[in-house]
Order: C-alpha cells, then structure tokens, then sequence
C-alpha cells in the first residue's frame, strides 16, 4: 500500500511562517516553527541542532516549513532546547 501524499506545512501556509493559515493543521505546524525559532534564539541552527541531538538540515527543513517533525524530533527538541514547541490544542475554523 503506498503512502497518501500531504502538502508541506509551507503550502499550507500562504506567507509562511508569518501569516496565519486557513488551515487547522497548518497553523499548528506555523505556530511549532515560530515557537522554535524563539526558543533557538540568537544560537546558530547548527549548535542549537547539535544541543539537541538533531541534523541542522533537519532544523532547517522545519523552520523553512519543508519537513513535518516526527514525534522522536519534536521531544528531542523540546528536550534540547528547554522549551515547550507544541502549541498545543487548535480548534477548528
């Protein structure tokens, strides 16, 4: 059985990551790569990546909204990093 194809977060976003998207799951992806931009600061991708045990490829396929993180991902970095990522429930619009 192969794999369904879904859009990136990028693509759901029109003006990724600053504008608000009219998607559920892509503000939830929007708002994940804004928290994460704050939390890494003025810290280079590549230290902050290797604080977090993560590739800085990686790192910058998220905040670039290429990349979905998986869930080993998302707690390394929250891990990492010493911050919450996950914004947590979005209601439906």
């Amino acid at each position: 059985m192969s794999r369904t194809t879904r859009l990136k977060p990028n693509e759901l976003v029109h003006e990724w990551p600053d504008g608000p998207a009219s998607d559920a799951i892509g503000e939830v992806a929007r708002t994940f790569a804004g928290n994460l931009r704050r939390a890494i600061g003025s810290r280079s991708i590549r230290n902050a990546a290797e604080s977090c045990g993560v590739n800085h490829a990686t790192l910058i396929g998220i905040l670039d909204g290429r990349a979905w993180p998986d869930m080993e991902t998302i707690a390394k970095l929250e891990r990492g990093l010493d911050a919450a990522l996950w914004p947590g429930h979005v209601t439906r619009t």
